[in-house]
Order: structure tokens, then sequence, then C-alpha cells
């Protein structure tokens, strides 16, 4: 990411704080008060405050009431983002010419899918393979939340019933993976610590009350977040300048850690908007990465609507690269989400286009500049591939490379 994409991102932040966010129906605020008394009561228990990382799980992932445990839709036009899937079946049509390609590589592989949303990204790729003669022995999902365990083998049953039959879901990591690991958006929703460097001091931001409302306020940061700063500080050759604030996410060694010990042979494609280190802790970004969704409104305020929008924090996509070297994994490749589709067989998919309707090319057209163009997700959504064992790396990475970024 260059320094207009980062003018560009703080623009944004800036423009979202100026706009005014759609109230809650009256459900949802009914809901979003449970959440928020739920959470005041972890504070009391706590002492009168959490982390901003316990908040955010919380908020997250609250046993039947949490964003992502709790009924709502989330993806698409009725929820609160859209994510590449929806956009358009070409973004996993492409990601199914890689797989292919991975299991052409091992013998009788299978796919892994973490969090697969609505269950589009597994009907695109699935439909795809069939056409390609490339269909895995298995298609599982590992999805924390019965709602969209639900959701999705509903919708996969009406829309390929043909093929549901090789979808299973889990609740933890299989063991002795052999194949493809797909992770779409799912290292943003690992629950991030606040910081702020404060002279020779860091401190961490907690969550407390504010009468009904919730509220930031500092206190000394924890060893394990003041040793992670000073980690990235070192590698940064600098310490950040005073009051610089920031997010770090000290749950993604230990998910790059479960995810090595599952994969015993293939190759695992993470999707996510994110940067390098030096670009996620860059002087102009103090403020951090934060972002919160609801109803298509991006902004950056995370106490508020608690468990009915969306938390998320950009990635440190060199973390995670060398959060995977730890744990025995090869990072494969890194280029940014328009490299890899059009490395990776966007052409083919667009072969047919002239013969489309007006309308159709029209509507396709809108769909891959969004999909590709810098100021949409062609630049801010990045593929990162880690591999274990004898897999050759995908041809999507063959067009522009970023893994010396890192």
């Amino acid at each position: 990411m260059d320094d207009d994409i980062l003018k560009e991102f703080a623009s944004d932040m800036q423009h979202d704080e100026r706009s005014t966010l759609p109230g809650p129906d009256a459900i949802s605020a009914e809901h979003s008060e449970r959440v928020a008394t739920y959470i005041r009561g972890r504070m009391a228990d706590a002492g009168g405050s959490l982390s901003f990382a316990d908040f955010m799980h919380q908020a997250l992932y609250a046993p039947g009431l949490g964003y992502y445990a709790a009924g709502s839709v989330k993806f698409g036009a009725d929820g609160d983002f859209v994510t590449a899937p929806e956009v358009s079946p070409v973004f996993g049509r492409v990601l199914a010419r890689q797989c292919a390609e991975v299991l052409r590589d091992v013998d009788r592989g299978s796919i892994l899918e973490y969090g697969a949303g609505s269950g589009r990204l597994a009907r695109d790729i699935l439909e795809t393979l069939a056409e390609l003669d490339a269909l895995p022995e298995r298609y599982e999902i590992l999805e924390v939340s019965a709602d969209l365990q639900e959701r999705q083998h509903q919708y996969l049953s009406a829309v390929m019933p043909e093929l549901v039959s090789r979808v299973s879901w889990l609740d933890s990591p299989p063991e002795n993976h052999t194949g493809v690991v797909l992770a779409n958006e799912v290292l943003d929703a690992l629950p991030v610590e606040r910081f702020v460097r404060r002279a020779a001091e860091i401190r961490q931001l907690r969550v407390v009350t504010d009468g009904d409302a919730f509220a930031m306020a500092e206190a000394p940061a924890p060893e394990t977040l003041s040793n992670a700063v000073l980690a990235i500080e070192h590698e940064l050759g600098e310490r950040l300048p005073d009051g610089f604030v920031s997010d770090v996410s000290l749950g993604v060694p230990g998910w790059l850690a479960g995810l090595a010990d599952s994969l015993q042979l293939g190759l695992a494609f993470l999707f996510d908007y994110g940067v390098t280190r030096r670009e996620y802790y860059a002087h102009e970004r103090s403020g951090g990465w934060l972002r919160c969704h609801f109803r298509h409104h991006a902004h950056n305020n995370p106490l508020i609507l608690a468990g009915i929008q969306d938390l998320t924090a950009w990635v440190d996509f060199s973390a995670v690269a060398e959060a995977a070297l730890s744990s025995g994994l090869d990072v494969a490749g890194y280029t940014a989400q328009a490299q890899f589709l059009l490395g990776g067989g966007l052409d083919a998919e667009m072969q047919d286009f002239a013969s489309l309707a007006v309308s159709a090319q029209l509507e396709l057209s809108g769909q891959i500049k969004t999909l590709t163009l810098p100021g949409e997700m062609g630049e801010h959504f990045k593929c990162m591939a880690l591999r274990r064992g004898d897999v050759k790396t995908p041809s999507a990475f063959a067009l522009a490379d970023r893994t010396h970024t890192l």
C-alpha cells in the first residue's frame, strides 16, 4: 500500500465520523441493550473494565448474544457488509481454479473453509470444480455459529442439491487435513488489543462504563501487550511517536498454530483487508485500523450498537507471515486481490463476455471493477498463501508476488 492508499483510508475514516448512521429497528435495539447489559455484567465481574480485546470478543461471540452468535443477517444487501463472494461469483470461480491446481498435487485432497459466511463461496467453488472435473473428496466448513451453520446448510441444499452431500460442518479443525484451506475475511474478526504509546510507557486501552454507555480508558499495559508492541518497534527500528494509538492482534499466532496443526499437506489461502507491518504502524496511521460496519455504513466507533454491528481490524500480514513460519508453514505467496484474480484465471472467466446481453455485460463489468480497482477491493484486500509439504505455488501469484515486502 502506498501513501495515497493510506491517505484514502484516513479520509474515509474522517468522512465516516461526519456521516449519520441509520438507527436500528426496535428488535435490533432491544437485542443490543441485552448485549450491552451482558457486557456490563462481565465488566463488573472483572473489576470495572475489560480490555478492548475482551470487549470485542463479547460483542462478537458472546453465546447466543454476540454479533456472530445471534441470528441476524450479516452478509449481502440485507446485512451489514458485502464480501467478495457476494459481489460476484467470479471471485469464487477464479479461486476454484487455484484450488484445482493444489488438489492436483495431493492425493485424495479435500477443502476446509473457515467461516463460510452465507455459503456463496462454497457454492461457487464446488460448482466450478465440478465443471473442471476436479471435485474434492470433501468440502468441510468450520463454523462457530450454529445459526450460520443452519443458514449455510439450507442455502447449499437449495442451490446445489446434487453437490451438498460432499459438504460437512465441523466445530473444531480436523486432524491431518490434506488439500486446501480457505479463510476469507476471518483474520480481521480476531479480537485485537488497542494501545497508546505514552513517552517511555505503553498503555492499554480498556473499555469502561460511562452511565449506560461505554467509554475508553487507559491503564498500564500487561506484559504480553507491552512485549508485543516493543517487538513491533524493534522490527520497525524506532519507537512509535508519543500519543500513537493502534491495534495488535495477539490471537494471530494461536490461530495460525491451530491451522498448522490441522494442515498435514497442502496450501491455505487467506484473504483479508490488510497491509505490511511498516504500513500498519506508519506514523500517519495513528488511530489504528479498527473498522465497524452497520447496515452498509462503515465507521470507527466500536462502543455503540453492541452485538448488532460488525467489529473488524485490518490485518498485519507481516505478523501473519511470522506466525506461519513459527508454526512450520511456508509463505508461498502474497499479493493484492486484483493481481490474484488477474493472474489466477480471470481472463478465462471472461471469455464469453462478448456473447452476453448488454445488461449482463454492464453488471459483470461493475462486479469486476469492485473486485479489482485499487479504490475498491482490488488493493485493500490481499491474499496470502501458506504451504506445508511439496505443493507447487499456485499460478495466481506469478503476476505480482509481494512476499519480499513482508
